[in-house]
């Protein structure tokens, strides 16, 4: 019998707001315990919370790009439950009326495209922090509580893994896109839970969904799905029953853990929270928020692939987070060759700011920089191998490239006397290499332009060291 993995994601992305949802706090990360609260955010009798406008704004901006309908009328409920880290003992959240509804959003997956259903984006407040590991007893964090959340929640029309993995990823980069989440899983401003259930391949009825929470990676949300597919498959095979619980992913163990049974809707008791007004959006305010959006990836992607002739994985690298995409237009429009400036982007810059961990935006090897310099090694005036260094030294040394590549000697040596002379040395002290390459063992070739770059000191132009090479040949 064969079996099928059913799959939806709920992922919590904290706004990029200034303040707490209901509240004045800041909320910066990684400050003293307890250093950003007050009677609202610990739910103290008399203190009512107001609504922050941005946290909507930056919700309605999320629901419109991905084609959410945006409803007129959404209410703010109480879900009610008791957990140390939840002082009020209930979470301001969205139930039967949230603020958007529907939409899609698409991903390739082994070459086919495949659009996932969006059920809804709401709003709701964080809980607060428990801390395990610093004391005897556990201790509590309010800093985080009343920090602003979108909750996007999936169809279940994710089939595998991978598509789950390409789904995160999608929704990822249009976060970062808009500008309304910074989606570090590190700290906890993305989070991820996967329901997931297995049936019999053709059925059309769900079989019965797990929930797996503490994915704190991509690949950790691969991996323990790719783990529960695994073990609900083969309970299944082995007449065994699935229960309906909630798991811990153990990334040390590499095996979901049971945490509780699975909650239902009526075990939290739901109900309008009576401190705050129903939240009216007009048709105006939609179409104002809707004139903000920038290119969304997937179409800048399509742009890049049409107006520059890049191919759909260079589109994909270039277009994976707007500072990115920025900056390679930035470069382009400084005069360099699309297709040259996307190399070196992927290559040099993307490993300068990996390694450095750094923002794109605040290189010292500008856009501009990058196509002077790009311009120099199309002409000839340095090789590319130079060039490279060249691009450590600007970024390093926040000086031009020009100036560089003079006070380091860098310009490339094209004259033929010079050239021929070195190449000419070379066929002499390797004359059976030089026999063979005559005869026509064309990868000795390689070979002598790489001796004559060792020569020059790497200075040499290799198109006429090849063109020498082979004139002296024959």
């Amino acid at each position: 019998m064969e079996y099928e993995v059913v799959i939806g994601l709920e992922v919590h992305a904290q706004l990029l707001t200034k303040t707490k949802l209901f509240c004045g706090c800041t909320m910066p990360f990684g400050d003293a315990p307890n250093t950003h609260g007050c009677p609202v955010c610990l739910g103290l009798p008399g203190a009512l919370p107001v609504l922050n406008r941005e946290a909507v704004d930056m919700a309605l901006r999320t629901g419109l790009a991905v084609g959410s309908t945006v409803a007129p009328k959404s209410v703010f409920a109480r879900k009610n439950y008791f957990y140390p880290d939840l002082p009020k003992g209930y979470q301001i959240s969205q139930y039967d009326l949230p603020l958007c509804s529907g939409g899609t959003i698409s991903v390739a997956v082994d070459g086919a495209v495949k659009t996932i259903g969006i059920t809804r984006i709401h709003l709701e407040e964080d809980a607060g922090k428990l801390v395990h590991d610093q004391d005897a007893d556990s201790l509590f964090d309010v800093n985080r509580c009343g920090t602003p959340l979108i909750e996007i929640v999936s169809e279940p029309d994710l089939r595998s893994p991978a598509e789950a993995y390409a789904y995160l990823t999608a929704l990822k980069q249009l976060l970062e896109c808009l500008g309304v989440c910074d989606c570090n899983m590190e700290e906890g401003s993305l989070r991820c839970d996967a329901n997931i259930s297995v049936r019999v391949k053709g059925e059309t009825k769900l079989g019965t969904k797990v929930e797996i929470k503490n994915m704190n990676s991509f690949r950790s949300l691969e991996k323990a799905l790719e783990y529960e597919t695994g073990r609900q498959t083969e309970t299944l095979r082995s007449g065994g029953t699935i229960e309906q619980q909630t798991y811990l992913w153990d990334t040390a163990a590499g095996r979901s853990v049971p945490m509780r049974s699975k909650e239902d809707a009526h075990d939290y008791r739901y109900f309008p929270d009576p401190d705050l007004v129903p939240l009216l959006v007009d048709a105006a305010r939609v179409e104002a928020l809707r004139a903000t959006l920038p290119e969304l990836p997937a179409a800048r992607r399509a742009r890049f692939e049409k107006e520059f002739r890049l191919t759909a994985y260079a589109a994909g690298v270039l277009t994976s987070t707007r500072p990115v995409a920025d900056y390679f237009e930035a470069t382009v429009r400084h005069g360099s060759d699309a297709a040259t400036a996307a190399n070196w982007i992927m290559g040099e810059i993307l490993r300068i700011v990996n390694e450095q961990k750094l923002d794109v935006a605040k290189l010292s090897i500008t856009p501009a920089r990058l196509a002077a310099l790009l311009s120099l090694v199309a002409s000839g005036a340095i090789s590319a191998q130079a060039g490279k260094k060249v691009v450590t030294l600007v970024q390093s040394e926040n000086r031009d490239p020009e100036t560089i590549i003079k006070e380091k000697g860098f310009t490339q040596i094209s004259d033929s006397g010079t050239l021929e002379a070195a190449v000419r040395k070379l066929l002499s002290a390797n004359p059976e290499e030089a026999g063979r390459l005559r005869a026509g063992e064309k990868k000795l070739a390689g070979f002598f332009v790489g001796q004559a770059m060792k020569a020059t000191g790497g200075k040499g132009n290799p198109k006429e060291i090849s063109a020498i090479l082979g004139k002296l040949l024959g």
